[in-house]
């Protein structure tokens, strides 16, 4: 091999390596995307583990394990938000895992994930860390439902929230304080959000136990699937 052609040769390794090193580095950043096949059609949602890594794990296993087939959304408000995942087409509560640790200031600190028009959120009861397998889509800006970030200092100083002011309060009495958690988000929908405003849009009424809020034609969860 000439000098000219080992040159060559050297020169086509590092442009190869460089092409493989961006790849590689775009392919470790993609993000899952789940994709719900519904009886009203269907949407994809893009999720954001390097925000949310447990919420994102325990929300895939879920699809993995086949727990949202036959599911629907069994709390629909047009002006708020679509809830599912909980319960099947007779109003029977599917069985969960042990819930997910709250991820929701980390989420919104490090990828400013707020509950804004078709991102995806946990769905809990009032105790923060109850979230399991249900979740909802907001239809509309929901700040009120965003995680409150907690000021330095230990005492806080002054914390206003809702007309309400705390003053002076040690730090870990603010973290803890279950009005403050706010809801996990976690990912958001990146196609078929026609199917979004469909489903909030469905006449609702009481259905099994739930006196009000429930679509009068049921929405099913055909399936929900990794795609990417």
């Amino acid at each position: 091999m000439t000098l000219k052609q080992l040159s060559k040769w050297i020169r086509l390794a590092v442009v190869s390596a460089v092409v493989y090193s961006v790849t590689f580095s775009a392919m470790a950043q993609a993000q899952p995307q789940v994709k719900f096949a519904t009886s009203a059609g269907d949407f994809v949602v893009e999720l954001y583990p390097d925000k949310a890594p447990k919420t994102v794990e325990n929300f895939l296993q879920y699809v993995k394990d086949k727990h949202y087939d036959g599911t629907i959304f069994h709390r629909v408000i047009s002006n708020f938000m679509i809830q599912g995942g909980g319960f099947d087409a007779k109003y029977a509560e599917r069985a969960t895992r042990a819930p997910v640790p709250h991820e929701g200031r980390q989420a919104l600190e490090k990828g400013g994930l707020r509950n804004l028009p078709g991102t995806l959120a946990m769905a809990r009861t009032s105790d923060p860390q109850s979230a399991t397998a249900q979740f909802f889509i907001n239809v509309k800006a929901n700040s009120f439902l965003d995680p409150v970030m907690i000021p330095p200092g230990d005492p806080v100083p002054r914390l206003e929230y809702r007309g309400e002011v705390y003053e002076n309060t040690p730090r870990a009495d603010l973290l803890n304080a279950k009005q403050l958690f706010g809801y996990t988000v976690f990912g958001k929908v990146i196609s078929g959000m026609e199917v979004i405003d469909k489903i909030k849009s469905t006449p609702t009424g009481a259905g099994g136990p739930f006196p009000t809020d429930v679509p009068k034609t049921p929405i099913l969860i055909n399936s929900a699937t990794l795609v990417k």
